[in-house]
C-alpha cells in the first residue's frame, strides 16, 4: 500500500551525500511535512517545485525513516542519462528500481580481479545488528590504529539507499571509512555487489580494507518474535566471512536504556543471530562494564557461548578510554532515539568489538 500525496516545496533543509531534506506544503489542508529526496533518483528539487510524495511513514508516525519520500518532480523531470556500463537492477521491479554497475559484473573493471576471488586472507569482519553500531565500531577501531583502512558493507535489511544514512556520509567525509559496498537490494555505495559474499571480497580486494564492518542500513525491522527481525543478517554475515577465510567477529547488541526486557543487556537479536543463524566459529567481544548491569551482560554472554555449542569464543574487552574514543567521532552516537547519556553501554559494546579487532594483526 502506498499513500500518494502531491505538494509544493516551501523550504530546503540539510543536504548530505545525494539526499536533500525538504519542507513540503500539502494543498488539501495547508499542512507542512518533512520530506526527503534522493537526488540521484528523482532530480534536484527547488523551492516552488511540485512533488509527488509517498507519505506512508508520516501517516504511520514511524521513527527511523518517518518522513515523506519524494517519488518524482513531475513538472521538472531529470534529463535522460547517457547510456553506460552496468545492467544490474537494485530495488528490483519497484517503480524506483535503479540500474547500477556491479563491481563483479562483466562490464566492471574489477571483474577479472573478482572472477575467481575466493579468500579474504584472514581480514577481520565485524558484524552488527543495528546500523547505529557502525560509527561506534569504527571509533573503537581507530582508537589505537587510526591508519587502518575500514570498509563498510551495507546489507539490505534496513534502508536500501546508502544516501539515507547521515552517519555514513559523515564518516566518509571525515576519512574514517575507506569506502562503502552496498549489497543485495541496497544501492548507492562506492561499489555495488550482488550479495554479501562478493561485497566482502570487493571490500578486501578492490578497496584494500584492513577491517570490514557489516551491518544493515538504518531502519531495523523487528516484530517482537524470536525470528521476525531483519538483524538475522548479522549471523548470515558471520557465515559468509568464515566461508571466505575471514576472521568473523560478532559485535553484541547491548542496551541499558531499553525498557523492553528482550533487549535489556544483550538483545535477543544477538542471541538468535549468533547462536541459531551463525553456524561457524566466531570471536565474541564482551565489554567489561562492571556494576550489576555489567554482571548481567557477562552472564548473558556465557549463555551465548553455551548455546552456540562453543562456536563463539568469548573475548573480554575493557572499556576504559572508549568513551573518549566515541566522543571523538565526527558523527553523533544515536540508537533507537537514545544518545550516549541515555544508553552508553550500547555504544561501548560496539566500540569494544572495534578495539578488539584493532588488536589483531592485519
Amino acid at each position: 500500500m502506498i499513500t500518494w500525496r502531491s505538494g509544493v516545496v516551501v523550504g530546503l533543509g540539510s543536504r548530505w551525500s545525494s539526499a536533500q531534506q525538504l519542507t513540503v506544503q500539502l494543498p488539501d489542508d495547508g499542512a507542512e511535512v518533512a520530506a526527503l529526496a534522493y537526488i540521484d533518483l528523482v532530480g534536484d528539487p527547488a523551492v516552488g517545485d511540485r512533488v509527488l510524495l509517498n507519505t506512508n511513514a508520516v501517516d504511520r508516525r514511524l521513527g527511523t525513516g518517518g518522513v515523506a519520500l519524494v517519488v518524482a518532480l513531475p513538472d521538472r523531470l531529470p534529463p535522460v542519462p547517457a547510456a553506460g556500463d552496468g545492467h544490474i537492477m537494485k530495488a528490483r521491479y519497484t517503480p524506483l528500481q535503479t540500474m547500477v554497475l556491479g563491481v563483479d559484473e562483466q562490464e566492471s573493471p574489477h571483474h577479472e580481479l573478482l572472477r575467481d576471488a575466493d579468500d579474504l586472507g584472514g581480514v577481520p569482519v565485524i558484524t552488527a545488528d543495528l546500523h547505529s553500531a557502525v560509527p561506534a565500531v569504527v571509533a573503537g577501531l581507530r582508537e589505537s590504529r587510526p591508519q587502518l583502512d575500514v570498509a563498510y558493507v551495507m546489507t539490505d535489511g534496513g534502508a536500501l539507499p546508502a544516501a539515507f544514512s547521515e552517519a555514513i556520509s559523515g564518516l566518509r567525509d571525515a576519512g574514517w571509512l575507506s569506502g562503502v559496498v552496498t549489497v543485495g537490494q541496497a544501492f548507492g555505495g562506492d561499489l555495488e555487489a550482488v550479495n554479501v559474499y562478493t561485497g566482502l571480497l570487493a571490500a578486501r580486494h578492490v578497496l584494500g580494507a584492513d577491517v570490514v564492518v557489516v551491518a544493515q542500513g538504518p531502519g531495523n525491522l523487528g516484530t517482537g518474535t524470536r525470528w521476525g527481525f531483519s538483524g538475522t543478517s548479522a549471523g548470515e554475515a558471520l557465515n559468509a566471512a568464515y566461508t571466505l577465510g575471514g576472521r568473523p567477529i560478532a559485535s553484541l547488541r547491548v542496551s541499558e536504556g531499553d525498557a523492553r526486557e528482550r533487549h535489556h543487556g544483550i538483545s535477543h537479536h544477538s542471541r538468535t543471530a549468533y547462536t541459531r543463524v551463525a553456524l561457524v566459529p566466531a570471536d565474541l567481544p564482551v565489554p567489561v562494564i562492571g556494576d550489576d548491569f555489567g554482571a548481567k551482560v557477562s552472564r548473558q554472554a556465557d549463555d551465548l557461548v553455551r548455546e552456540s555449542d562453543g562456536r563463539l569464543r568469548r573475548i573480554d574487552v575493557a572499556v576504559q578510554g572508549l568513551r573518549e574514543a566515541l566522543d571523538s567521532s565526527p558523527v553523533a552516537m544515536r540508537t533507537m532515539g537514545r544518545g550516549m547519556d541515555d544508553d552508553a553501554a550500547s555504544f561501548l559494546a560496539a566500540a569494544a568489538a572495534g578495539r578488539y579487532a584493532a588488536s589483531l594483526p592485519t
